[in-house]
């Protein structure tokens, strides 16, 4: 019996066919893993910088409006280096890179039933009182401690708080502290234990406009990336100051910060009357991606 090897033509025809198969082959799966670690970095991005926009515009919501400032982090000079987002004009945005401002103490006003300061000022009653006290209805003044204490990894207290009169004439250069020294917007307040719904004046009322709505504020808040490497280049990092009052003197620096995302290319923000539009982009190591997410906050 006899066995037949391959003939030549036979051969060559069959590597001829596995070279072709392992061309395409190749490709195709090249492609394929190509397809697969850009969805995965598509993915990775989207939800870093959806979850960065949302955590700032969740703080940036419960904003005292007229206090949002932004800040050139390098320049030391407290008369020079804040602004109104209005008044930075594109060629100078890249400077202001920190966004700060006044946060109302919105976990106390909501309570759990009710809220724990009402703000309102009954005015009438409060005139009686002299120049000193506020008489705020429905306000716990203890309960607010208690909650501003339990918040605040500092020890902070209602006796570090201010409060902001809605509807006063303030500017952002005098009206908040952020130069270190004017706040005329800001009025810090004490408690009274005896009398849980009064206002006391750190000082007091005697020349200033009180208006029947207020708003409380025990912390500012800032957001921005200001860690450098030691090349001189931004780390990308993006982080949260807060815990300080620019009222009392306090820089962002001076607060606690957290880190809200990493390898971020970009922070942007514009302000267009009351309305901040805000935009976060993150990086990816690998192929050179970068994923933008903005949100409107009112």
């Amino acid at each position: 019996m006899r066995r037949y090897a391959f003939t030549m033509l036979e051969l060559v025809f069959v590597i001829v066919v596995m070279g072709i198969l392992s061309k395409f082959g190749a490709e195709f799966l090249a492609q394929a893993y190509n397809g697969f670690i850009f969805s995965k970095i598509n993915n990775e991005l989207q939800v870093k910088s959806e979850s960065a926009v949302e955590q700032i515009a969740a703080r940036l919501q419960f904003r005292i409006k007229a206090s949002v400032a932004a800040r050139n982090p390098n320049d030391n000079n407290p008369a020079t280096n804040f602004k109104s987002p209005i008044d930075i004009n594109s060629a100078d945005r890249d400077k202001y890179s920190i966004l700060e401002w006044v946060g109302l103490a919105n976990d106390s006003f909501r309570g759990t039933t009710t809220p724990l300061w009402s703000g309102i000022v009954d005015i009438n009653p409060s005139l009686a009182l002299g120049n000193t006290t506020l008489i705020s209805p429905q306000t716990n003044t203890t309960a607010v401690d208690s909650m501003i204490q339990s918040l605040s990894s500092s020890g902070t207290t209602i006796n570090d708080a201010a409060i902001y009169f809605v509807g006063s004439l303030s500017n952002v250069k005098n009206g908040f502290g952020w130069s270190g020294t004017a706040h005329e917007a800001m009025h810090p307040i004490k408690a009274n234990s005896s009398h849980p719904n009064w206002l006391v004046a750190d000082n007091n009322f005697s020349g200033v406009d009180v208006y029947e709505y207020y708003q409380l504020s025990w912390s500012a808040y800032a957001v921005g990336m200001n860690d450098w490497n030691a090349t001189g280049n931004n780390t990308g990092t993006l982080r949260l100051w807060y815990d300080y009052r620019p009222w009392d003197g306090d820089i962002y620096s001076d607060g606690n910060s957290s880190v809200i995302a990493e390898n971020v290319s970009t922070f942007q923000y514009n302000e267009v009357g009351s309305i901040l539009k805000i935009q976060v982009c993150t990086k990816s190591d690998i192929g050179g991606y970068s994923l933008c997410k903005e949100k409107t906050v009112y």
